[in-house]
């Protein structure tokens, strides 16, 4: 699941920065306001990397999936990727704990079916 959902983060990363870029252009946002929302946003994003696997932190990368989501207020195309993106870490979620099932079943497939050594 690590692997999925980190890549998903990533991948908001650079997303975020665009949208930094894009809102940068709005007359009504100080361009100190965009960089501090959006590095804030994009630093969460890698430490979201390191704590995806631990307690909370899948619940902290909906509140990041919402959070990007209601940025189209300030760039309306973040509608669009926002909800892409939640559909996005859906699938890194849903299918990365059934790949780490997979795994944790071949492991004691395999586990079972060697003899020991003597």
């Amino acid at each position: 699941m690590r692997t999925l959902c980190s890549s998903t983060l990533i991948g908001e990363f650079f997303i975020i920065g665009f949208a930094g870029l894009v809102a940068m252009k709005d007359p009504s946002l100080s361009v100190s306001t965009v960089w501090l929302v959006s590095g804030i946003a994009m630093v969460l994003c890698v430490l979201l990397c390191g704590v995806v696997t631990r307690p909370g932190g899948i619940a902290l990368g909906w509140a990041l999936q919402i959070a990007l989501i209601a940025a189209g207020v300030f760039v309306p195309t973040m509608y669009f990727m926002g909800v892409l993106f939640a559909a996005l870490w859906w699938a890194s979620v849903h299918f990365g704990r059934k790949i780490d099932e997979a795994k944790a079943r071949f492991a004691a497939q395999r586990d079972s079916s060697t003899p020991d050594a003597v």
